[in-house]
């Protein structure tokens, strides 16, 4: 059932936009695509059941608006000419994105596209956006970390109402609440794998031994083998000192920190990470180098995501294995390691010409077909329900472990000012603290450098 609610204050917006002359003539819900009051996606109408593009009311008949209670039939009732738009995805996306831009044209015969395909990294959209927020593509992709300076700068379009599917809805919860600002959904989840967990090789590790990283580091000594993981870098550290309970977030200006690193417990846990070392079975690692190491046999276990699960594959064979952090003793205690969540989402252009469009096309480059595809062609964790839900993603063995560990981690949301501090301590604590610097003289100097305001 479709709900006609949404379809009018669509056409509503679309026909004001057009009488009074506003907005681009191509795209007329470029002015008001959504409202806070339109009525919830679920209702909309699906994407299979739009109405054919030859059944549409012309376009300069916009009395008639289409079916009202059909927005993208009133989408396209108020689009003439060439829609033109620009996408950016990563250079590892290419070939994915272009079969999916030829899908979304097919689905619309009728409509002329000029779509432009740019190459830009998910890691980086953020800097290269922020330059010139209106020059920037009509879509892109980013990392969920990037979000709130993106909402602040005005470089992402509300995602108030939908074409095809419910977003909020049709999501896992940690990937609709790292797209969500200030209760506002700002933006459409693609991946839901961008996290950290445990790769091992089962002809190693059983595993029960794999539930305590010291039961690992016994078991690899023996075995003469390395576990891996990069501890000189904030967002692999902050597993131990989560774990344990001492918190780090960021604060509601969106830039500077509050850490309790140094509280009660801190210095128990950088002995741990000092001892853990100490073994020189458990050692500090980049990931480059962790990819090697792995091919030639030396490490049989790290802490890693899904974009080394090929590298441990081919290494292991029928003996590749993946599984949740383990536990790691700090001061007599056990502690389950955490880690950071992370999502890859799709975000809109408030600046684009052809709004309505640059939004149907998010919600067909993250739907469920292109969640299952993108994880059909580069194993990536689909945040949609019913794509997570299928046995090939069950059968995953580095998407399950990411599922498993989700009940220990956090969406990464922190200030600039925690990387370097961060990268410092781990660095002395892998090291086995050379200089003997008293431990909370240490992680009280760390917790004033995160904490730090922003210049």
């Amino acid at each position: 059932m479709k709900k006609k609610v949404l379809a009018t204050l669509l056409a509503t917006a679309m026909v004001a936009g057009c009488l009074a002359g506003c907005g681009n003539s191509n795209d007329g819900a470029a002015s008001t695509p959504a409202t806070e009051e339109a009525a919830p996606a679920e209702d909309a109408a699906p994407a299979e059941d739009a109405a054919p593009a030859e059944d549409a009311a012309p376009a300069e008949d916009t009395s008639s608006a289409a079916d009202a209670s059909d927005p993208i039939a009133t989408l396209i009732a108020n689009t003439s000419g060439t829609v033109a738009l620009t996408v950016w995805a990563s250079e590892e996306d290419q070939d994915l994105t272009t079969k999916l831009l030829d899908d979304f044209k097919a689905t619309y015969p009728d409509v002329t596209f000029d779509i432009t395909l740019g190459a830009e990294s998910e890691s980086t959209a953020k800097d290269t956006i922020l330059t010139d927020v209106e020059a920037a593509a009509d879509v892109f992709a980013f990392a969920d970390d990037q979000i709130n300076e993106l909402v602040q700068a005005g470089a992402l379009q509300e995602v108030a109402a939908h074409y095809t599917y419910d977003v909020a809805a049709e999501n896992a919860t940690g990937a609709v609440e790292a797209a969500t600002v200030d209760g506002k959904l700002y933006a459409y989840p693609m991946t839901a794998d961008n996290g950290y967990f445990m790769f091992y090789d089962s002809s190693v590790f059983t595993e029960d031994d794999v539930k305590s990283l010291e039961k690992m580091i016994e078991v690899a000594d023996a075995a003469g083998k390395k576990i891996a993981m990069d501890i000189s870098n904030g967002w692999y550290i902050y597993a131990f000192f989560q774990g344990a309970g001492l918190e780090l977030t960021l604060n509601d200006d969106g830039m500077t920190n509050t850490c309790a690193w140094n509280a009660a417990g801190g210095t128990d846990v950088a002995q741990a990470i000092i001892d853990l070392t100490a073994s020189n079975v458990f050692v500090d690692m980049g990931d480059e180098d962790m990819a090697t190491q792995i091919a030639e046999g030396n490490v049989v276990a790290c802490v890693n995501g899904t974009w080394r699960a090929e590298t441990a594959q081919e290494a292991w064979g029928d003996n590749y294995a993946a599984c949740k952090l383990p536990t790691f003793n700090a001061g007599g205690k056990d502690c389950q390691m955490s880690s950071y969540s992370g999502y890859k989402l799709v975000g809109v252009n408030p600046h684009s010409a052809n709004l309505g469009w640059s939004m149907l096309l998010a919600e067909f480059l993250t739907n469920e077909a292109a969640q299952t595809a993108r994880f059909d062609a580069r194993g990536l964790g689909p945040a949609n329900l019913a794509a997570a839900s299928s046995d090939a993603v069950q059968s995953n063995p580095a998407i399950a472990a990411l599922a498993a560990q989700a009940a220990y981690a956090t969406p990464q949301r922190v200030g600039g000012n925690f990387w370097s501090p961060a990268e410092t301590l781990g660095q002395i604590l892998a090291s086995g603290n050379p200089d003997g610097t008293d431990l909370q003289e240490l992680l009280d100097t760390t917790v004033e450098g995160i904490t730090a305001p922003v210049e």
